[in-house]
């Protein structure tokens, strides 16, 4: 499906990169969150659909097997008074419905299987979008803050520049501000911050402690 495409597309987005191409990041980062929240939303309605499909499916699969016992219990029925060739109609109908019923099987396998998929994509990129905004609000203040830094020591050269007036001086200032832009460059562009490494680590941790929980849970009940 497309739409599964396009939220396989938004779920191997890596923010870094799309920020170190962006001629605008602040920009570009509210567009990766609005176009997640509509994928979202398409995905929601979605999955209502395929549910209600489902349903569909499931009831008219159900009304060709209670068709196809009631023309069976006919059967009988002529059967037991002699009528062989309203035994045989009543059988033909039985068949008919339970081919049908057999065919409405086969496609709720399948609605059941699109439904499951749709389910899978909307809870990953649910998880996704709230990871994604988190990120998006640190990272758009970690480019602010850069760009404020860079102007301040842009306006601190040209001040110590006018105290100072020599050339050495001028060329110090200059290193020492295309460091610290560079230093906040690197912080806005980092993959990942020592915090963030820890933050995984914690949440790994977290994750591990879930899973004996749970294998304690399944032992004791076993």
């Amino acid at each position: 499906m497309a739409l599964l495409e396009r939220v396989a597309a938004l779920l191997r987005a890596n923010v870094n990169d799309l920020i170190d191409k962006a001629e605008d990041p602040e920009k570009m980062l509210k567009q990766l969150v609005l176009d997640m929240e509509n994928q979202l939303l398409q995905v929601k309605t979605q999955v209502a659909i395929a549910i209600a499909d489902q349903h569909l499916l499931e009831k008219k699969k159900t009304e060709h097997d209670h068709s196809a016992e009631e023309w069976h219990k006919k059967a009988e029925l002529a059967v037991s008074k002699g009528k062989d060739d309203l035994a045989r109609a009543a059988l033909e109908r039985a068949l008919s419905h339970e081919q049908m019923a057999l065919g409405f099987t086969q496609q709720l396998e399948d609605q059941s299987s699109e439904a499951d998929s749709l389910r899978s994509a909307l809870r990953r990129l649910d998880q996704k979008l709230v990871e994604t905004r988190s990120r998006c609000e640190m990272l758009i203040a970690q480019h602010r803050r850069a760009r404020v830094v860079g102007k301040a020591n842009r306006v601190r050269q040209k001040v110590d520049a006018v105290q100072n007036g020599t050339g050495i001086d001028r060329l110090r200032l200059r290193v020492a501000g295309a460091e610290s832009e560079n230093a906040a460059t690197h912080e806005l562009l980092a993959d990942d911050s020592l915090e963030d490494r820890f933050a995984n680590l914690e949440r790994e941790e977290q994750i591990e402690g879930l899973l004996r929980d749970l294998k304690e849970r399944h032992g004791k009940t076993a």
